[in-house]
């Protein structure tokens, strides 16, 4: 990744800090921030690229730059404590707009919607949900992003950097949430979202949801070109595609099969290439898919509780409506009522 330094000797422009008038010759080309020192550009950078040379003596955090490491060793220091509950912040500032927390204090208001924050830097970002303003724009493939951190998230894609690495599996991300996520649906058998009308259990809500219209018989996906209507937006693409020749399809270049979802290309491919990154966590054995690994954990007894598919409830005076259902599991008989 290649980065451009402009310099504009007669810049006034204070978008970076608006407290005083000093000339900001150069400008980053990723998010257009202004700065008086070519030093201070260089440094910002790493922002955008992801290095992070400087690293924290009392934890492992890692940082772009020395200013943001020297605003950490706040937290250390408990410089900005909070009385409250006694979390420690780098910089007054962030111990202020903490205070809020407790106080219930958000003191700038929305003008079109009314919605109140904590902060001014919170409405700022709120308010491009109104104007529709991107500023801060890719400049690898054009896209943009109303937050700057956004684009240095996305910025990783280009990079191929993925820092956040699963300790159940290989599988790499390149954010904490994407990692959260993997480890949830792949690695946790919790299920917190249960059907009202079988009562059966599910990781993801919209997993839930989807499972809910083969009860109500709802097909919301129509066919613009003909009458057929659909339980799922997948089987509607698969339509328009074998039907009315609408769409993309993903062909696998080793074997030239055609799909009509990426992902289900991605899985196949991992075939060809003898990748399976789901890993049993009861025992060595690993799976293609993570259907392929659930199905291959019911043989494992600590899994079958959480797998129960009709645990039959009735909400309303809490029985159960299902006798019992028997699961035969590493030769014993497993009764659930």
């Amino acid at each position: 990744m290649t980065f451009e330094v402009k310099v504009e000797a007669d810049s006034k422009d204070i978008t970076e800090h608006p407290h005083d008038d000093k000339p900001r010759p150069y400008l980053c080309t990723v998010c257009d921030k202004r700065f008086t020192r070519k030093g201070n550009l260089k440094e910002h950078k790493r922002t955008h690229t992801g290095d992070k040379l400087y690293s924290c003596t009392q934890c492992e955090k890692r940082f772009a730059t020395q200013h943001y490491l020297k605003h950490h060793m706040n937290v250390h220091s408990s410089k900005y404590k909070c009385t409250e509950c006694g979390k420690c912040f780098s910089s007054k500032h962030n111990l202020t707009v903490h205070g809020r927390i407790h106080s219930g204090e958000k003191p700038f208001e929305c003008t079109v919607c009314s919605k109140r924050f904590s902060e001014s830097a919170d409405l700022v970002t709120h308010s491009r949900i109104h104007s529709g303003e991107k500023p801060f724009k890719c400049h690898e493939c054009d896209k943009a992003f109303s937050r700057s951190g956004n684009l240095n998230t996305h910025m990783r894609v280009h990079m191929g950097d993925k820092p956040y690495k699963c300790s159940l599996c290989d599988k790499s991300f390149s954010t904490s949430s994407h990692l959260l996520r993997h480890k949830r649906q792949v690695h946790s058998n919790r299920r917190p979202y249960d059907c009202r009308y079988c009562g059966k259990w599910f990781k993801r809500s919209e997993q839930l949801k989807i499972h809910v219209y083969t009860h109500t018989g709802a097909k919301p996906y129509s066919c613009r070109h003909c009458s057929d209507c659909f339980t799922h937006y997948n089987q509607l693409k698969a339509h328009l595609l074998k039907s009315h020749d609408e769409g993309t399809w993903f062909t696998c270049n080793v074997c030239e099969k055609k799909f009509s979802r990426s992902g289900t290309l991605k899985l196949h491919l991992l075939r060809h290439e003898d990748v399976k990154p789901y890993v049993c966590s009861e025992c060595p054995m690993s799976f293609y898919t993570e259907g392929e690994m659930r199905k291959h954990q019911l043989k494992h007894s600590d899994f079958l509780a959480s797998d129960q598919l009709w645990q039959g409830r009735d909400r309303e005076q809490n029985i159960c409506t299902v006798s019992y259902q028997q699961r035969y599991v590493t030769g014993r008989t497993v009764r659930f009522c």
